[in-house]
C-alpha cells in the first residue's frame, strides 16, 4: 500500500519536523514492513515553477499541431523576460497558469532539461504534463492550474502540484488488513509515537431508514451479513475529479476514472472501506444478493466475461448478475460519462469467500486484498456518508433522505486471557495494568475479575472470583484478534518488540545426519555430477494431468489428494508422480528457447489412505493428546520420496569435435543406475528388465528391481504423451522411489590382489527378449570366486544371428588374491561362466 504522509497528518498529529527515517522506524518497530519512502520534491530536481502563457503561436508545415509560446516565469530565469518555449500540446490558452521545468532541471527517469533549437525556433524549457511529473497517466495535455490555486508566476511549482509531499510504501501482512488505510496507518502511527489521533471511522453517520433508499434483498447472511445503501440524484456527469484527491489516488498507484469511481477509491483508502458506484438508471428491478447459480456468468469492469461457481457471491437485478461480491462490479451497471444518479453501496463480506473468489477468477483487486484480510463491518454507514458528502460537494445533486441498512453482523465473542499469560509467553515482565492499557489502545474493552462474569456467567473457562483472568472483547476493526496469543502479540508489539531479550537455546548434541538424509544427498550429488540439473517444481497438478500422460484407468496413481483451499482452482489436486510437474517444467524451458536439458528432482509424492475420514478438530487453546496426534496421522497421506529425471535434446553437443549423441532411453535407464549406484545398492540386488508402464513407450521401457521388487521405471516416454504434453520426440525420462530402497549394507574393506588380472571377452548370442542383466548374473554365479569384474561393453543384432536373437558382449576380468593365474585357470572360469549362461537362456558363444 502507498500512501502521502499529508493525508496521515490529517487524523495523527506527526510532529511538523518528524524526519523519514524515523517515520521509517516508528512503522517498523509496530511490525510494519516498510518497502519505501519517496519524498517528492526530489524526484523533479532544478528551477520548477509556475508560469503565465503570455502568447502562443501557431507553427505550420509539420506533421503534428505546434505552438511557439512565451510563457512569463518572472524573475526565475534570471532576466524577468518571458520564456520561449516549443509545446504540443493543445489543452491550453494565453492567461492560463502552467507548470514549466527550466534549463538544468531533471524530470523523473532521468530526463534532463535543456535548451535548444526545434521546429525551427528556439525552445528553453518545458511546459509539463501530469505523466512527465511522474503525477498521473494523462498524456494528452499539459497541467494548467485552476483559477482558484494562489500561485503567481515564477512560485515554486512542487507545493502546487503535490510534489512536495511524501509517499510511504507499506507491505501489510495478511492478519493487519485494518492497516491498509489511512485511518488504520495514523491509529498505529499514534501508537508509535505517543500522538493523538482523529478516528474518521466514528463520524457521526445517519442510520438506516425505514423506506429503503433502492429495494434490495439479503439471501445470504453469512456471505453478506451487512449491506447499505443511498441514492445520489441529479449529480454533473461532467464534474472532474478535484485535483488534491487525483493527487492523493495516483500516490496510492491507484489510476483515476471519473469522480463517483474516484469517490469510492478514496473511500477505500482512507476508512479501509471498499465501495461500488452503480448508475442507477442502469439497474433493472431491485437487486438481490446471494450466490451465483449454475450457468451464470458476467462480464466485469475489465471487459472480462467470467463463468461463476456456486461460491460466489453476485449483485442481480432482473436481468441477472450485474456485481462480482467484493472483487469487481460488473459493465451492465457501471457509472458512466452520462450518469446523473449514483446508488453507493458499502457492505460486509465473507473474507474466505472473497479470497477465494479472487484466486477462482485470478482477479485480485484493491477491494478484494483488503476483504480476505478483514474490514470493520461497523464503516458502511460512515463510508456511504463520506462518499455521498464528496459527491454532492463536488458535482452537485441531491443526496436521498432514505438510507438503507441490512444488518446481521454478530457481536465479537470476549476473549479470555490470564493477565500473566504476556508474561509467561515471551519472558518480559508486564504488570497487569500496563496490559489493560495496552489493549484498550489497541481498541480493545477490557473486563476483569468478577466485573466480568455479570456479563456472561456462563462462558467456558470462567471461574467465579477468577481476578487473574482478563475478559477481552476485541474492536470491530480488529478480526484479526481470536485467541489470547493475538492479544498477548499485541501486548509485545505496542510495548517494544526491542525489550523482549534475544536469548537463544542451547543446541543439543547432534548425531548428524541421517541414512536417508546422507543417500538423499549422495543421489542429488551423483546426478548433478553427470550433468543433470536440479529443479523444483510446485506439488500441485492439474485433474487432467492423468490422461495427458496416458496413465489406464485403474492406476492407483489416478487417486489424488485434492486441497480444500488450493492456491489456484486449476490446479487442486497433490501429484502422485514427479514426472507431470517435471515435464511442465521441460515445456517451459523449450518455450524459452533452451533444447538440451538434463532435469532432476528430489521431492515427494502424495497417496491417499483408503478410508482415512476426516482429520479430528484440534483447537490451539493446548497441546493435542497423543491419540488426537494418531488419528490425525491415519488421514495424513502418504508421502514416499521420489527421483525423476528427464532428458530430452542431445546429451553431448555437437560441434568440430563430432556429430554429438541425442538422448535416448538408454540415457534414462542408466540415470536409474546411477541413483542405486549412489544409494550404494549392491549391484548383485540390482535386476532390470523390459516392461510396460505409462507414461513410458511399451517398446522402450525398462523396470528397475531390487531384490525382486520394482522401485522405478526408466525409458522413453510414450509418443502419445509428448503429442499432448507439446515435447520434442525421444523425449526419456526416469522415475525412482526412495524410500522403496533398502538401508545400505555394512561395507568390508576390498581385498586389494598385488597379481595382475586375466581379460578376456565373451559375446553371447541368445534371445533379444532375455534381459542383459540376467545374462550378466549367470556369467557371475558360473564364474566362481575368481571374477573380479564383469561388464557389458556392446549389443549387436543381424539377419545372421537370426530373427530375434542379439549379442551379448562381456568383459570378464579375472585375477587371484594369492597368485597369478594361468591361462588354463582363466579359460576354465571364462567356460564355466558361459556353461551357466547356456544352460539358463540357451547362450550360445557368437561364432563358435
Amino acid at each position: 500500500m502507498r500512501v502521502s504522509v499529508s493525508w496521515l497528518r490529517e487524523y495523527v498529529d506527526l510532529p511538523a519536523d518528524l524526519p523519514t527515517a524515523d517515520l521509517e522506524q516508528a512503522l517498523v518497530d509496530l511490525g510494519v514492513e516498510v518497502e519505501s519512502v519517496v519524498d517528492l520534491r526530489e524526484t523533479v530536481t532544478g528551477a520548477l515553477v509556475v508560469g503565465e502563457v503570455r502568447e502562443i503561436e501557431e507553427l505550420t508545415g509539420f506533421k503534428k499541431p505546434i505552438r511557439f509560446c512565451r510563457v512569463d516565469v518572472g524573475d526565475a530565469n534570471g532576466t524577468g523576460e518571458p520564456q520561449e518555449i516549443v509545446c504540443g500540446a493543445r489543452n491550453f490558452a494565453p492567461g492560463d497558469r502552467v507548470v514549466v521545468i527550466l534549463p538544468g532541471g531533471v524530470l523523473p527517469g532521468g530526463f534532463a532539461i535543456g535548451a535548444r533549437k526545434t521546429y525551427g525556433r528556439n525552445s528553453n524549457g518545458m511546459i509539463c504534463s501530469a505523466r512527465e511529473l511522474g503525477l498521473g497517466d494523462d498524456h494528452d495535455g499539459i497541467i494548467v492550474l485552476p483559477g482558484d490555486v494562489p500561485a503567481k508566476p515564477g512560485d515554486d511549482a512542487r507545493p502546487v502540484v503535490g510534489l512536495d509531499d511524501v509517499v510511504v510504501e507499506l507491505e501489510i501482512t495478511p492478519d493487519r488488513g485494518y492497516a491498509m488505510s489511512v485511518r488504520g496507518l495514523a491509529r498505529e502511527l499514534s501508537h508509535a509515537l505517543g500522538v493523538p489521533f482523529r478516528d474518521p471511522g466514528l463520524a457521526p453517520a445517519p442510520g438506516g431508514t425505514d423506506t429503503p433508499a433502492y429495494p434490495v434483498e439479503v439471501r445470504d447472511t453469512v456471505g453478506c451479513d451487512r449491506f447499505a445503501a443511498r441514492l445520489v440524484r441529479g449529480v454533473d456527469p461532467a464534474a472532474p475529479t478535484p485535483g488534491w484527491m487525483q493527487r492523493r489516488l495516483t500516490a496510492a498507484g491507484i489510476r483515476c476514472i471519473s469522480l463517483p469511481v474516484d469517490i469510492t477509491n478514496y473511500v477505500m483508502l482512507e476508512l479501509g472501506q471498499p465501495m461500488h458506484a452503480f448508475d442507477a438508471d442502469r439497474i433493472a428491478g431491485p437487486l438481490v444478493v446471494r450466490r451465483s447459480e449454475a450457468g451464470e456468468k458476467l462480464t466485469t469492469l475489465d471487459g472480462v466475461t467470467r463463468a461463476l461457481a456456486p461460491e460466489d457471491m453476485v449483485i442481480c437485478d432482473d436481468t441477472g448478475p450485474i456485481s462480482l461480491a467484493a472483487v469487481m462490479g460488473g459493465e451492465t451497471s457501471e457509472v458512466v460519462a452520462q450518469t446523473t444518479n449514483v446508488l453507493f453501496e458499502a457492505a460486509h463480506w465473507d473474507p474466505v469467500m472473497v479470497g477465494r473468489t479472487a484466486r477462482r477468477h485470478k482477479l485480485f483487486s484493491e477491494a478484494a486484498k483488503r476483504w480476505e484480510r478483514g474490514v470493520d463491518p461497523a464503516l458502511p454507514l460512515v463510508a456511504i456518508a463520506r462518499a455521498v458528502g464528496l459527491l454532492t460537494e463536488h458535482a452537485g445533486g441531491a443526496a436521498g433522505d432514505e438510507i438503507l441498512d441490512i444488518d446481521h453482523v454478530r457481536p465479537r465473542t470476549p476473549v479470555v486471557l490470564p493477565v500473566d499469560l504476556p508474561s509467561q509467553r515471551v519472558g518480559v515482565h508486564y504488570p497487569p495494568a500496563r496490559v489493560v492499557a495496552l489493549l484498550e489502545q489497541v481498541g480493545c474493552t477490557v473486563a476483569r475479575g468478577a466485573d466480568r462474569l455479570t456479563e456472561d456467567p456462563g462462558e467456558v473457562g470462567v471461574t467465579a472470583g477468577a481476578d487473574d483472568a482478563l475478559s477481552v472483547t476485541p474492536p470491530t476493526w480488529r478480526p484479526d484478534l481470536t485467541d489470547p496469543a493475538d492479544l498477548v502479540e499485541e501486548v509485545v508489539r505496542l510495548d517494544g518488540y526491542d525489550r523482549v531479550p534475544s536469548v537463544l537455546p542451547t543446541a543439543p548434541p547432534g548425531r548428524g545426519l541421517t541414512w536417508q538424509q546422507r543417500r538423499r544427498r549422495a543421489v542429488a550429488r551423483a546426478l548433478a555430477e553427470r550433468g543433470y540439473v536440479e529443479v523444483l517444481a510446485h506439488p500441485f497438478v492439474a485433474p487432467g494431468l492423468a490422461d495427458q500422460l496416458g496413465l489406464p484407468a485403474d492406476d492407483p496413481r489416478r487417486r489424488a489428494v485434492r486441497l480444500a483451499n488450493p492456491l489456484s482452482e486449476e490446479e487442486p489436486l497433490l501429484r502422485t508422480t514427479l514426472l507431470g510437474p517435471l515435464l511442465g517444467i521441460v515445456k517451459r524451458n523449450l518455450g524459452r528457447g533452451q533444447r538440451d536439458l538434463a532435469l532432476y528432482e528430489i521431492g515427494a509424492v502424495f497417496h491417499p489412505r483408503t478410508g482415512a475420514g476426516s482429520p479430528p478438530a484440534m483447537g490451539v487453546d493446548r497441546r493435542p493428546t497423543d491419540e488426537e496426534f494418531a488419528a490425525a496421522d491415519a488421514v495424513v497421506p502418504e508421502q514416499p520420496r521420489h527421483v525423476a529425471v528427464v532428458l530430452t535434446g542431445d546429451v553431448e553437443p555437437a560441434g568440430w569435435w563430432g556429430a554429438g549423441r541425442p538422448a535416448g532411453w538408454a540415457d534414462a535407464v542408466q540415470a536409474g543406475r546411477d541413483v542405486l549406484d549412489a544409494a550404494e545398492v549392491p549391484a548383485e540386488r540390482i535386476e532390470v528388465q523390459a516392461a510396460e508402464h505409462a507414461p513410458w513407450h511399451p517398446g522402450r521401457c525398462a523396470e528397475l528391481l531390487v531384490d525382486g521388487t520394482v522401485v522405478g521405471y526408466a525409458g522413453e516416454l510414450h509418443p502419445a504423451v509428448l503429442a499432448a504434453l507439446e515435447l520434442p520426440r525421444r523425449t526419456s525420462a526416469m522415475e525412482l522411489d526412495l524410500d522403496a530402497l533398502p538401508a545400505a549394507p555394512v561395507a568390508s574393506a576390498p581385498v586389494v590382489s598385488g597379481f595382475p588380472p586375466a581379460l578376456i571377452d565373451v559375446a553371447l548370442v541368445v534371445d533379444s527378449s532375455v534381459p542383459a542383466a540376467q545374462v550378466q548374473q549367470a556369467l557371475v554365479e558360473g564364474a566362481g570366486g575368481l571374477l573380479e569384474g564383469v561388464r557389458l561393453f556392446d549389443v549387436y543384432a543381424s539377419e545372421q544371428l537370426g530373427a530375434d536373437r542379439r549379442s551379448l558382449a562381456y568383459k570378464l576380468t579375472f585375477r587371484a588374491p594369492d597368485r597369478t593365474l594361468t591361462v588354463e585357470e582363466a579359460v576354465a572360469a571364462r567356460d564355466a561362466a558361459v556353461a551357466r549362461a547356456a544352460e539358463r537362456f540357451g547362450a550360445t558363444l557368437r561364432g563358435a
